[in-house]
C-alpha cells in the first residue's frame, strides 16, 4: 500500500482536496483532450500528499513513465495565480521533486504538447509517477 496519493481537479495548497489520480485501476486518470492539428498544450494543476501521519523525507520526485514521455513535463508550484501563468512562467522539466510533501497537498503542474504529425489517439501509454522515502510523521 502507497503512502504517497496524487491529485487533480484544481486541488489547494495546503489542503485535502482535489480528484485523487493516483489509485491503480485507471479509473480517474489525469487527461487531456487536444486537438493534434493545432498543436495544442494541455496543463492541469495536480497535487502530491501523503496519508495522515506520514510525510515524504527529502521530497517528492514527480517523473512521467512509459513509451513516450518526449510530450509531457512537469513544473513546481511558485503561487501561480491560473495555468495560463504557470504555462507562461514555470520552469518546465521532464521531472521535479516536490518539498515538504507531508498530509496537505504540495501543488505541482503538468503540461502535455500535442503536434500535427500526431493522428488522433486515446494514448494511455504515459503514466504520472510520484516516490519518495516515506516516514512517520513525528508529533
Amino acid at each position: 500500500m502507497s503512502h504517497i496519493h496524487l491529485y487533480m481537479n484544481n486541488p489547494t495548497a495546503d489542503a485535502v482536496d482535489g480528484t485523487e489520480i493516483s489509485g491503480g485501476d485507471e479509473t480517474l486518470p489525469l487527461s487531456f483532450t487536444l486537438d493534434t492539428s493545432k498543436s495544442e498544450t494541455g496543463i492541469a494543476k495536480c497535487a502530491v500528499r501523503c496519508d495522515s501521519g506520514y510525510l515524504i523525507d527529502g521530497g517528492a520526485r514527480i517523473y512521467f513513465d512509459g513509451s513516450d514521455t518526449s510530450n509531457w513535463q512537469a513544473a513546481n508550484d511558485e503561487n501561480f495565480t491560473d495555468s495560463d501563468t504557470a504555462l507562461i512562467m514555470a520552469n518546465w522539466q521532464s521531472e521535479i521533486t516536490v518539498s515538504e510533501v507531508a498530509a496537505t497537498n504540495k501543488v505541482f503542474w503538468v503540461k502535455v504538447l500535442t503536434g500535427s504529425a500526431e493522428s488522433p489517439q486515446n494514448d494511455r501509454s504515459v503514466d504520472l509517477k510520484a516516490e519518495g522515502l516515506v516516514v512517520a510523521a513525528e508529533g
